[in-house]
């Protein structure tokens, strides 16, 4: 129901019984950490329609191919009568050439069209290098190396999806607020030097959020699976530091919802999306999960304010859950949120992925396989693929941060 308003494009997994195929307009992706707050699902950017990218050309320049009995005495010919000139041979047929004197090129593209010994006079189009290449070094062999949820062969695509954002104006989904409901974000640097900014996210790229759990302006993370969960949607891009993030010029609103144990209540977590919907985000991530055995009979407060967020026109995600249950948990279960499983390094369901109805995506999260009979990705007798790696403390400490040891 959300395809029509997400306009970052790269390739998840869609989910159809046992099957997985991939597909487009969005970029979701789930991950899966240690404890209770396991598969993480973000990210669609809500952007507007993206406009294409105009077609560039070299200066005064056309490739123009003549008929083949055409003597290089009326190719000369041509060329005078059209105003150019040649600047280089391609082929026996076709040659580079470029306006001289006052002539323009459109007048020029005329004059050649129009002679019948002409098959086309184009313009010399230019190309780009293809795909965004950030420099960030992971553990010295460059991001990609363990990123494979974002390049690898089940991974998102992410370099496509990067460019698409460039060519529609909005590199990284520039300025787009999502909100990060979770355990706080290593986002500033306190007075007292007690918490530290991560040294991979950009400082500049905060909204103002709020600590709910203590009842202050000031989410700082003390736990670090905000911080890991941030990490993934806007981790500092091309900055030769660390990894990359989907949406790294996105703007975040950190959001504290969840203690430091990774808990959190649902009047807490009930106002923190009223918070971030009246607050401007567009986007509201929520790794998080309530029992899968819960109804929505019995949170009304927090099914309330998603569909408050929802008329806002928020764009709710959210983890399926990670109990192995054949029922999503909330808050994805609920009608107004994308529910995002996850899959393997294989290509498989990952063995701890909530299923059922509610479901709407899978992605790469990493670890075990599943079995899941008749899918020849899954291996579940075999080593388990990869987790998903991005920048959080190291340990404990909310003043130590680095890669998970992989």
């Amino acid at each position: 129901m959300f395809l029509s308003i997400l306009r970052l494009a790269g390739r998840v997994w869609f989910f159809t019984g046992a099957k997985y195929r991939p597909i487009s307009l969005l970029t979701v992706i789930s991950l899966r950490t240690a404890g209770r707050l396991a598969a993480m699902a973000i990210l669609a950017i809500a952007l507007l329609a993206p406009s294409a990218r105009a077609s560039s050309h070299a200066a005064g320049e056309l490739v123009v191919r003549y008929r083949s009995e055409t003597t290089s005495g009326e190719r000369a010919e041509i060329r005078t009568a059209a105003g150019v000139e040649s600047a280089g041979v391609i082929d026996a047929d076709t040659q580079r050439v470029r306006v001289t004197g006052d002539q323009t090129l459109k007048a020029a593209t005329a004059a050649l069209s129009g002679d019948s010994r002409v098959l086309h006079a184009l313009p010399n189009y230019t190309a780009e290098a293809t795909a965004f290449q950030p420099n960030d070094p992971g553990r010295g062999t460059g991001w990609a190396s363990i990123q494979w949820n974002f390049v690898g062969p089940f991974g998102i695509n992410l370099p496509a999806a990067w460019d698409n954002a460039i060519a529609a104006g909005a590199p990284g989904g520039q300025n787009v607020i999502v909100g990060v409901l979770d355990t706080g974000v290593a986002y500033r640097t306190s007075a007292d030097r007690r918490y530290l900014r991560a040294p991979d996210l950009d400082g500049s790229r905060f909204v103002q959020g709020h600590d709910f759990i203590r009842g202050n302006n000031r989410p700082y993370d003390r736990n670090g699976h905000g911080t890991f969960v941030t990490g993934v949607i806007s981790q500092a891009t091309n900055n030769g530091i660390g990894v990359t993030g989907v949406a790294y010029r996105s703007r975040i609103m950190p959001v504290r919802v969840l203690d430091h144990e990774g808990k959190g209540d649902v009047a807490t977590i009930a106002r923190g999306i009223r918070f971030a919907s009246r607050k401007g985000a567009r986007v509201i991530n929520m790794s998080f999960e309530f029992d899968s055995g819960l109804t929505a009979a019995q949170i009304p407060d927090v099914i309330s304010a998603l569909r408050y967020a929802n008329r806002k026109g928020v764009l709710l995600v959210a983890a399926a859950g990670n109990t192995e249950d054949q029922r999503v948990a909330y808050p994805a279960r609920a009608r107004n949120v994308l529910a995002v499983g996850a899959t393997t390094e294989h290509g498989c369901l990952a063995d701890y992925s909530n299923t059922g109805s509610g479901l709407d995506l899978v992605a790469p999260g990493g670890g075990a396989d599943a079995s899941v009979e008749g899918d020849v990705n899954c291996h579940p007798l075999e080593e388990p693929g990869r987790y998903v790696y991005q920048y959080t403390f190291r340990g404990v400490s909310p003043r130590k941060f680095g890669l998970p040891p992989g």
